[in-house]
């Protein structure tokens, strides 16, 4: 999981802090419950600088101060005559933050809502509860319990129904809903019936969190009234039988307007040109009234046109424009009710498809991206490298300011961008053409659609201020210097979609106009002509920000919308780390499809990576697969069937266990060709889990049992053996391509399949072909390969017997049968100074050397905002030298990665691309209770079933993890001829060259630390 990876807005809340809409419910520090009297009650809020105050959330000011009530001790009261608006506000003591009260009286609690029609209201507080209460008629809203599901159909989730005798639905055009003595006033209400026994049948079926709830039915004639409706504000109440408001609470219309505007599925959005006229459509269904803005310029300025947009019966406004627009930039004025602040707002939004934009996402461009001035030479006819099958895919995971901003052979001006793909002959070119050629065939790109958290203007972007390379290699300075700029710098890991058809402006040498469209064409053809073909990591799951006072737009079209929401709450979810979008909902999931048709297309790309792939259904990475098989290279210039798409398939949060849908995870996704991410396999490997209190924990690869360190947390030697043993199965399963039907003997000496091999409670086998298995050890979450190996092999172990393991880890995602995927640097060793996170971490600690000067080792303790708890096992790494490999180092290193990636690529039995044929021809002759610790041997038998390699009888490949030489004899391969595999027979490891084949025995003898691939002609 991509984890929280997003620029703090504020590191903390001091004095004289204002707290705007957008944190209601941040908590300030406050003392605890029972304190003195105070000195002074304020009044504070975002009104504030209505009654007289220098500005909001003051509590200094003595112009919103209550006064003590006379001969009641603990009571302060203050009557304000405050202006018509929607204020937040709170209580603070003694004049400053340290203690405050916030709504129903928690110290440091959410803000208070009021909604003021104009004129006095009384604010009183009182200490014996620290509640600040109001005089005013208590407005609706709040809380959204009620779920308006289809036309005539409303469901109420936690409300008895036995409390109350009827229902009604109570509506306002503009709001202004509120209750007094049990009267909702201000409103027209629409009789409601219960109707007993809950949903059922399809509404059943598609909304199982809301089981249980009070089904409630409207009336034919109000449920025709619905698109009207919906237009207002809604409020559903439960009353007794004197006719008395007992409950009430908001509704959430997703279901309604997927229902009532079903048709808008079909529709076209976004900007589309008619021979020279754009033509733009925009769903808002709920909106008054849109009106489109046309512009000179990117930013500032009056509009030179402003044209109402003619709204269709599904939801749809649209409008057809001048010829002149072309190159001019637009904002959508959208009028609609928000629930959020209880009226009308006029919202100026840029338009969600867009295509283009101006610097930092200010308003939309009107680009034609057909236009011949915006591809680079060749690109109708661009040469693509051949993959015949997903199977056959090396994938190499890239950040686009990583690849060369600290590279000096690229002109200053390029360094960061996509131009810098364009430089073939820079360091970092001849260093991915070295990857390419050696079998990497495709560039998995960090996110490079528009994101929200980084300032596109690059002569505003800061730098840190200290002498970095000077300071102290386990000093604490460095990522304090880096993190004073972080926010305001030029790197981030960029999940933080804003839009998702443009491409990001800061990666582009002129964030302005349609340059960063030319510019990723042409990084797109750069590393297709350098041999890679080119992927792009998609952000769907969440975005940026939600409601009125976000950067992002969604919400402020269609108000309570695009995000999925608590069922009794409504506030929005965020177990992603973010305002998680509903792409479960309709037109969330069109978004989604059609973005990505249009990058498809527009890019020329060839696969898509989910971040947090588990929090979509299942049916949306069907939709999308569907969709991009309809793309041909003769009608669209792309192929879309040979477009790869997989994600992450993690499965917690809100929806987990399929509780709202079918997810798209891991076990879920098996038998749809598209892949997951092997966690099962990269935890066997590295040992123990990203998320472990002691990051020590050892595995295959790092040392368990076989050379372990001091931590406690590894167990007894039987615990680590068993331990142990368990990852060898595990490593057997991904090894198959995670196979959750593979039949082999496990480490008890049982036939099992690969699903019986549990992995934390789950089966480790998932898939239903190979393809579906992203194998990996490391990527851009958590710590790197070599990073994670200094935390858990001893201390005391030789960089070449690092170097050793790195390579070994390495071996098993290059000869497994699923997709191999390696992080970018992960070959010269690539170090984040033991960073588990990051994403906001800046240029010096994602530093990635193409020279292989440096691995980025010993550069300080990383940033404290993920990394503190873990402090006391940094601190003595980075200071030992030892640790700290020298140019030598990375450089073997590196050539011995690269043989990995020969040997893959040398022979298709390591890509059969068949679970069937998997099981014929790969076994693990080395199983039962009584197989050696540390050591795994796999073979591929190519003399059964069909001829796969043409040149090869088949392989022995044995992985010896352990710290001594192990010999394993391979029953049915004595007599043949084997040797060692000639890429690691040529080349620059002597030690591997020891490896032996005893014809007479069918033994192989494997040094220490080593993997060594034998063939057979």
């Amino acid at each position: 999981m991509s984890g929280c990876r997003r620029k703090a807005l504020l590191s903390a809340l001091a004095i004289g802090t204002s707290i705007p809409a957008a944190l209601a419910g941040a908590a300030l520090p406050a003392v605890a419950a029972h304190t003195e009297l105070p000195s002074s009650v304020t009044l504070v809020g975002s009104l504030q600088d209505e009654l007289g105050c220098a500005g909001e959330w003051q509590p200094e000011c003595a112009a919103t101060r209550l006064q003590p009530v006379p001969g009641t001790d603990g009571l302060y009261k203050a009557t304000f005559d405050v202006p018509a608006g929607s204020y937040e506000v709170k209580a603070a003591l003694n004049d400053s933050w340290a203690e405050n009260y916030g709504a129903d009286g928690i110290a440091g609690g959410a803000n208070i809502p009021v909604q003021a029609p104009g004129g006095p209201v009384t604010f009183t507080y009182d200490h014996s509860t620290h509640r600040l209460s109001d005089d005013l008629p208590e407005s609706l809203g709040g809380p959204s319990a009620g779920h308006w599901l289809t036309s005539d159909t409303i469901t109420w989730k936690g409300l008895d129904p036995a409390q109350a005798t009827s229902f009604a639905l109570y509506t306002a055009a503009n709001g202004g809903l509120t209750v007094s003595d049990g009267k909702i006033l201000g409103g027209t209400a629409k009789p409601l019936s219960l109707k007993p026994g809950g949903l059922d049948g399809a509404l059943a079926a598609k909304y199982p969190h809301l089981a249980g709830s009070t089904v409630l039915k409207l009336p034919a004639e109000a449920a025709r009234e619905a698109r009207r409706l919906l237009k207002g504000q809604l409020i559903l109440a439960a009353q007794d039988a004197a006719g008395n408001t007992v409950a009430t609470t908001g509704l959430q219309i997703p279901g309604v307007l997927d229902e009532v505007y079903a048709s808008a599925a079909k529709q076209d959005l976004g900007l589309r040109w008619k021979s020279d006229r754009p033509e733009l459509s925009l769903w808002a269904p709920t909106a008054r009234n849109v009106t489109l803005h046309v512009y000179d310029n990117g930013s500032g300025g009056e509009p030179r046109a402003s044209v109402p947009m003619k709204d269709g019966r599904n939801g749809v406004w649209a409008v057809l424009g001048d010829k002149a627009w072309k190159g001019d930039y637009y904002l959508f004025e959208v009028e609609v009710f928000v629930p959020e602040t209880g009226k009308v707002e006029k919202n100026f939004v840029t338009d969600p498809y867009s295509v283009g934009l101006s610097t930092n996402s200010e308003r939309s461009l009107f680009v034609n991206l057909a236009d011949p001035a915006l591809a680079p030479a060749g690109w109708e006819n661009i040469a693509k490298p051949v993959v015949e099958k997903p199977e056959d895919l090396s994938v190499y995971e890239l950040h686009v300011r990583d690849f060369s901003i600290a590279d000096k052979t690229v002109p200053s001006s390029d360094r960061g961008t996509y131009k810098a793909f364009t430089h073939q002959d820079s360091d970092g070119m001849h260093h991915l053409q070295e990857m390419t050629k050696s079998g990497i065939n495709a560039v998995h790109l960090l996110p490079v659609n528009d994101i929200a958290t980084i300032d596109e203007r690059r002569e505003l972007q800061q730098e840190p201020q200290c002498d970095l390379p000077a300071l102290p290699s386990n000093s604490e300075e460095q990522q304090a210097c880096v993190g004073a700029v972080a926010a305001k710098d030029g790197f981030n890991w960029g999940y933080d979609p804003l839009h998702y058809a443009t491409p990001e402006g800061s990666y582009a040498t002129n964030p302005q106009g349609a340059v960063r469209t030319l510019e990723f064409r042409e990084m797109v053809a750069g590393l297709n002509k350098a041999g890679a073909r080119v992927i792009q990591d998609v952000v769907y799951n969440h975005t940026s920000g939600t409601g009125q006072n976000s950067s992002h737009n969604l919400d402020r079209i269609v108000p309570g919308y695009y995000h999925r929401l608590n069922p009794t709450t409504g506030a929005v979810e965020t177990s992603t780390c973010c305002a998680n979008t509903a792409t479960e909902k309709t037109m969330m999931g069109k978004l989604m499809v059609d973005s990505l048709v249009t990058l498809a297309k527009t890019y020329k790309l060839d696969g898509f990576r989910f971040d947090l792939m588990g929090h979509h259904t299942k049916q949306n990475l069907l939709d999308v697969r569907a969709a991009l098989d309809k793309l041909t290279l003769q009608g669209d210039g792309v192929d879309g069937k040979n477009i790869y798409l997989y994600g992450e398939g993690w499965e917690f949060g809100e929806v987990a266990n399929d509780a709202r849908f079918v997810q798209a995870t891991q076990q879920n996704m098996a038998g749809t060709g598209i892949g997951t991410f092997n966690d099962r396999q990269r935890d066997a490997v590295r040992g123990g889990t990203p998320f472990d209190e002691d990051p020590r924990i050892q595995g295959f690869a790092s040392g368990l049992f076989t050379d372990p360190n001091p931590s406690p947390a590894n167990g007894s030697p039987q615990e680590q053996r068993a331990t142990l043993l368990l990852a060898q199965d595990q490593l057997k399963v991904g090894l198959t391509g995670n196979l959750k039907d593979y039949s082999f003997i496990d480490r008890t000496g049982a036939t099992v399949k690969g699903s019986d091999v549990v992995y934390g409670g789950k089966p480790a086998g998932y898939t239903a072909d190979p393809s579906e298995a992203i194998t990996y050890v490391d990527a851009h979450d958590n710590e790197t390969l070599f990073d994670a190996l200094t935390l858990k092999l001893p201390q005391g172990t030789s960089m070449e017997g690092r170097i050793r393991m790195n390579t070994l880890a390495l071996s098993t995602t290059a000869f497994g049968q699923g997709i191999s995927f390696w992080h970018a640097g992960t070959e010269n060793l690539r170090s984040k100074s033991l960073d588990r996170n990051s994403y906001d971490s800046g240029d010096w600690f994602n530093v990635l050397d193409h020279t292989g000067t440096t691995n980025g080792f010993a550069r300080g303790l990383p940033p404290e905002r993920d990394n503190r708890d873990k402090y006391p096992y940094m601190k003595p790494l980075l200071a030992d030298p030892a640790l700290n490999p020298q140019p030598a180092h990375i450089a073997a290193a590196r050539e011995r990665a690269e043989e990995l990636l020969e040997i893959r690529r040398s022979s298709p039995l390591f890509h059969l691309g068949d679970a069937k044929l998997i099981q014929q021809k790969l076994s693990f002759p080395s199983a039962g209770p009584n197989q050696a610790p540390g050591v795994v041997v796999m073979r591929l038998d190519d003399t059964v079933g069909s001829d796969v390699d043409k040149d090869l009888k088949g392989m022995v490949v044995i992985f010896n993890a352990s710290d001594k030489p192990a010999t394993q004899t391979v029953p049915g391969t004595a007599g043949a001829r084997y040797s060692l595999h000639p890429v690691q027979a040529s080349g620059p490891d002597p030690i591997v060259k020891t490896a032996a084949y005893d014809p007479a025995s069918g033994s192989f003898t494997v040094p220490a630390r080593t993997v060594a691939v034998f063939q057979a002609k």
